[in-house]
């Protein structure tokens, strides 16, 4: 019931505020219109104008035994969409949320009307919409290697004078791969063969590109050549869904083919991956070496596929993992590190841990998995919930929100969890007649048996020689995975209960076991000295130069080629890795982390929280963790320049001033000497916001700042625009300013509050009716993820003009390949922020364990998620080390 209640809320606001827009963005209560809004990058090739989220949600309507609900859906598809517009879109997006989609609608409906009671007027109008489409996807094949361009214009296809598409040479291997169910189902309901061929011609291509020794793909494939662009492997971000078609189109069509392909993909993914509970990338070359050394939150469906294979105490373990890390910060992060502290710290609703959930729990019928789901469900009501739906996390951390509700969330977030909860007499058809696809749409398997044009000869060769156990021909049936014990599950899980609290995960140096005195720690960057001797040594195993600059600096090279052993020089490269991080930690110290503002008064109640910028005086907020709360108000002069003409408004209110004209610690003064408890500078610069704008500190005057006692944080126009709106519409709001947004039962302690406000069990009383319906809450995200939250210092001065300078220079200890110091600009046209790398994120693990904190030193990209990296430049710190840079390039050639 409380599934329902959500997704009645979620649903119900797409449909009043945004339909027929493709996305319902929640904290401004209005649809997401592709070109009405700034542009996020990759994440907007989703969108087509094609009413996405509707489409997507089709057959989850039903599932949710939600039939009327469903068929005045479809009538409004048929009506109202249009698949012939203009617009630039991502095939593998397209393919799994929109085809999918209409497949997934038209497979239920026709159910529905088998049934006899609903839909007795459908005549397979969403089968024709999608074979429309199928049509519109198909130019994009048009390559000599049968891989699909990773864009194609609606409209015009691909190679059109007016496509703006076609000139790309890179896709990703889970775009290129992640075809087969649906353009399958559509050869198979229509009767039209071509599509089922388009999409296995890519399936047999990348087949015929895996590398050969270790049978593993890579991440990026050029669509002409077929040479691997990005040679990392795993199972997460870019590579995810390929493994997953594999093995269900087995389960679908029947073909021994796909099986055996994936279960020579699985061997090798168990064999070098697969590092309980961690999956880690490695180099498809050299398959022992890992790529990176922090994990993506897209891995988290691994479980369930582990599940449908058979391969259930791996899954079990992996699983629990993932769920420690949610425990500890509430959602998965896009990524975290191998001991577990965030690396990339957004939270886009993603539905995959939930599925994997959903599947153990199928298997092993082990309630602790029902658990779990509630502990998702109260997450989402307690952290995600805004009045307008669900909104996206912008950092786990401090509890922001992103105005973003992506389309899986309904088409898949629901699905699952129902399911999870749901008993045989809840459901009006069996599940069990349907395979999911990627975007958990659902396809019959009698299609196995239906309009079967392409031959089931098995005619792929150069097998690995695996044992039999890997060639189980039938799925796995879940009633007698554990007949004989019950505790089966919980005897798995128990040794990794504390794996995510109380330890952090370390490896032994090989470099040190060779040295002849057994296992020790491993040689961390942070203690290694220059003068002892053992260092020394181990660092020359390792392949690993130690040079004395003239200038009394020393600088550290790695060749590869020079360590004692393949292993060594593995450790060798960790070694150096961590020395990057320390040394970009130890440049980043003066920089703070993001501040929270969190609307607490009515309508809002806590539920939505702006992301904020610090400043390097006043009050520090990390230090106050009850914050400081108190209604706002809008000084006068609003420029916050000279002596407050309203103390009497001010008075025990956080003030509310716009930037510019002066500096920002003089307008601290002059609010704390009207009387006011906080302030809140907001950008002047129309527009700006923290999706498109680095974070920065308001650097103080140049004085000294003691004198400021208040806190002060910075808010972009978007976000500032949030609370200015909220004051028209509601007059006297509230807010609280902290180092993270707080749990609602901390910030309501002692007052007279709606149960339901507290207990997210409690929250079916739907509190959003309270508000009028055109809430103006504006937004404060809509760009895709970047590696760390940026923060520039930057401090006013009157005319806008100044220099700017680096802060910091390199440390004496640094290694070739460092990342750039973070630039402080003290003296900064007001207009601009400052880009500059953010503070460590809250560490996951012990104190004495605690390690730098990762930071990602090469741009990842996928077509999943797409990462902004904002890096500064690096010839004025790095001007010594030109050389050992290609030292560092010739050893990526030669994929080290």
């Amino acid at each position: 019931n409380q599934v329902l209640e959500m997704f009645d809320h979620a649903y119900s606001n797409y449909m009043e505020h945004a339909y027929p827009a493709d996305e319902l963005m929640p904290l401004t209560c209005r649809g997401r219109v592709r070109g009405q809004e700034p542009s996020r990058g990759d994440v907007d090739d989703a969108l087509g104008k094609f009413s996405l989220t509707l489409i997507d949600t089709l057959d989850t309507l039903v599932v949710l035994n939600k039939t009327k609900e469903f068929e005045e859906a479809v009538k409004k598809v048929i009506k109202d969409v249009n698949l012939d517009n203009d617009i630039v879109v991502s095939v593998f997006e397209t393919n799994i949320r929109v085809l999918g989609g209409l497949l997934g609608g038209h497979s239920v409906a026709i159910m529905l009307k088998e049934k006899g009671e609903y839909m007795q007027w459908y005549n397979g109008e969403l089968l024709h919409m999608a074979k429309e489409l199928g049509y519109k996807l198909l130019p994009a094949f048009n390559t000599t290697s049968g891989l699909p361009y990773p864009r194609v214009n609606l409209k015009f296809g691909v190679r059109h004078p007016e496509a703006r598409t076609g000139t790309e040479t890179d896709t990703c291997t889970a775009c290129a791969g992640t075809l087969i169910l649906e353009f399958a189902a559509l050869s198979r309901f229509t009767g039209t063969s071509i599509f089922e061929e388009y999409a296995r011609k890519a399936l047999d291509f990348i087949w015929e590109k895996r590398q050969r020794s270790s049978n593993l793909v890579g991440v990026t494939i050029n669509i002409h050549t077929g040479d691997w662009v990005r040679k990392d492997s795993g199972v997460g971000a870019g590579i995810d869904s390929y493994y997953e078609y594999l093995l269900k189109a087995y389960v679908l069509l029947g073909d021994d083919s796909f099986l055996e392909r994936f279960n020579t993909h699985y061997d090798a993914i168990m064999r070098y991956i697969s590092q309980p509970p961690l999956l880690l990338d490695v180099h498809i070359h050299k398959p022992m070496l890992n790529a990176r050394t922090w994990m993506d939150s897209l891995l988290a469906f691994f479980p369930g596929l582990q599940v449908l294979k058979g391969d259930i105490r791996p899954a079990i373990e992996t699983h629990e993992m993932l769920y420690q890390v949610i425990k500890k910060h509430n959602f998965l992060p896009e990524a975290f590190t191998t001991d577990f502290r965030v690396h990339w710290a957004q939270h886009p609703l993603r539905p995959e841990f939930a599925e994997s959930t959903y599947f153990l729990y199928k298997a092993t019928g082990d309630p602790y998995y029902l658990e779990v789901g509630k502990t998702l469900i109260e997450n989402l009501n307690k952290y995600a919930r805004v009045p307008c739906g669900f909104a996206a996390m912008k950092d786990v951390r401090t509890g922001s929100h992103e105005d973003r509700m992506d389309s899986f969330f309904l088409a898949e977030m629901f699905k699952y969890l129902y399911l999870l909860f749901a008993d045989k007499e809840d459901m009006i058809f069996d599940i069990e007649d349907y395979i999911f696809t990627t975007e958990a749409h659902l396809l019959p398997l009698w299609l196995s048996t239906t309009n079967q044009t392409i031959s089931k000869k098995n005619t792929s060769t150069e097998y690995t020689e695996l044992d039999d156990s890997n060639f189980d021909w039938t799925c796995p049936n879940t009633q007698i995975l554990f007949p004989n014990d019950p505790m089966f599950a919980q005897s798995i899980r128990e040794p990794l209960k504390n794996v995510v609290d109380k330890s952090c995960p370390r490896g032994i140096s090989r470099a040190e076991e060779s040295l002849g005195s057994g296992p020790k720690p491993p040689l961390r960057a942070r203690d290694f000295m220059a003068s002892n001797p053992e260092h020394l040594e181990i660092l020359k195993k390792m392949g690993v130069s130690l040079i004395h600059l003239k200038d009394g600096r020393v600088q550290l090279v790695q060749h590869a080629v020079q360590a004692a052993s393949s292993l060594d020089a593995e450790d060798g490269l960790r070694f150096m890795q961590e020395m990057i991080e320390l040394s970009s930690q130890q440049q980043k110290e003066q920089q703070l982390p993001p501040r929270a503002v969190q609307i607490v008064s009515h309508p809002f109640f806590g539920r939505v929280v702006l992301t904020a910028g610090p400043a390097q005086f006043g009050m520090d907020l990390s230090k106050h963790k009850a914050g400081t709360r108190g209604f706002v108000a809008t000084i006068k002069p609003y420029n916050g320049c000279s002596e407050i003409t309203n103390p009497e408004a001010v008075k025990e209110k956080i003030a509310l001033m716009q930037r510019g004209q002066c500096m920002f610690a003089e307008k601290a003064r002059n609010i704390q000497k009207a009387g006011a408890i906080g302030g809140i500078v907001i950008d002047d610069n129309e527009g700006s916001s923290s999706d498109t704008a680095p974070l920065f500190q308001m650097a103080g005057d140049g004085k000294n700042t003691d004198d400021i006692t208040i806190p002060m944080l910075f808010l972009f126009n978007k976000e500032g625009n949030i609370i200015l709106d909220a004051i028209r519409e509601y007059e006297a709001v509230e807010v609280l300013l902290s180092d993270k947004a707080k749990d609602r039962a901390t910030i309501f302690k002692g007052k007279m509050i709606p149960n339901y406000i507290i207990d997210s069990n409690l929250e079916m009383e739907n509190m959003d009716q309270k508000s009028p319906e055109n809430d103006s809450h504006k937004p404060n995200s809509e760009e895709a993820p970047s590696e760390s939250q940026a923060a520039g210092a930057v401090s006013e001065e009157p005319d806008g003009g100044g220099e700017s300078s680096a802060v910091g220079d390199a440390d004496p200890l640094s290694p070739a390949s460092a990342d750039s110091a973070s630039a402080s600009r003290a003296d900064e046209d007001p207009h601009t922020p400052g880009p500059a790398e953010a503070g460590a994120p809250e560490p996951a693990c012990t104190p004495e364990d605690s390690q730098p904190q990762e930071q990602n030193t090469q741009t990842e990209s996928s077509s999943k998620a797409h990462w902004d990296s904002k890096v500064q430049p690096m010839e004025s710190i790095l001007a010594d080390w030109n050389e050992d840079i290609e030292a560092f390039e010739m050893m990526e050639k030669d994929e080290l």
